[in-house]
């Protein structure tokens, strides 16, 4: 099978087996815990505790990037450190964008709360029912699969989701794509972007990376409205 045929028939599967039988909750936190380790062992750029089957390191752009920042120093931390037993968990349900963070920013800062919604909500919904040369395909597992994986790297865990999904959709190479290009978006180059999905239209790769910003911000809100919110109560 092609990279896209088999991309296709791993979702037709994971949505029979989805009306088949629902993984336990226990199940699915298992699955979400084993998907979070393994994000932290996803090096952008650089060595891969497991086989990419390409190397980025004469491909690295050396930019200088401090002299758009005010603090050369600050970057992107993963959020536990390596062999940690007890990572931190941001439980979604717990503080959602749509029933807090919603609310919140609208209170702080007028309609701003509404147009980023839309704003997520457009990126999210986005798709042509295409895969590459493929019509009338619904993308909607493969769409929250690249938002959920992002949350996931945050330490995000949405208990009505099962992150089995996320590693049967998204492959190794891919991941650390996603990786790069929403942590260290410095490094990405031409020849990531070209590694991953080779038969996908440049449409359907740009709209990933569209998905993996606006998660990445919808996730950066989230951790900074409930800090904000347990100071205001």
């Amino acid at each position: 099978l092609s990279e896209l045929e088999a991309l296709m028939e791993r979702m037709k599967r994971l949505q029979e087996d989805k009306e088949d039988e629902e993984a336990s909750q226990e199940e699915m936190a298992t699955r979400f815990e084993k998907e979070k380790k393994e994000s932290l062992l996803v090096i952008s750029g650089g060595i891969c505790d497991f086989p990419v089957p390409f190397s980025f390191d004469d491909e690295i752009v050396s930019t200088d990037v401090s002299r758009y920042i005010e603090d050369p120093g600050f970057g992107y931390k993963d959020f536990a450190r390596r062999g940690e037993d007890h990572l931190p968990t941001f439980r979604a349900q717990d503080y959602t964008w749509e029933n807090h963070g919603f609310s919140l920013v609208n209170r702080l800062y007028s309609d701003i709360g509404h147009l980023l919604d839309e704003k997520f909500r457009m990126v999210y919904n986005l798709t042509y029912n295409t895969m590459a040369t493929h019509e009338d395909v619904d993308t909607t597992t493969l769409r929250r699969a690249l938002f959920n994986y992002v949350h996931c790297m945050y330490g995000i865990r949405y208990d009505d989701y099962d992150y089995g999904e996320v590693n049967q959709l998204l492959e190794r190479s891919l991941k650390v794509y996603i990786k790069t290009v929403t942590c260290y978006p410095e490094r990405t180059t031409k020849r990531m972007y070209d590694s991953y999905w080779r038969q996908f239209k440049h449409s359907e790769k740009v709209h990933v990376n569209l998905l993996l910003m606006e998660a990445r911000m919808q996730a950066e809100l989230l951790y900074a409205l409930r800090a904000i919110t347990r100071h205001l109560t």
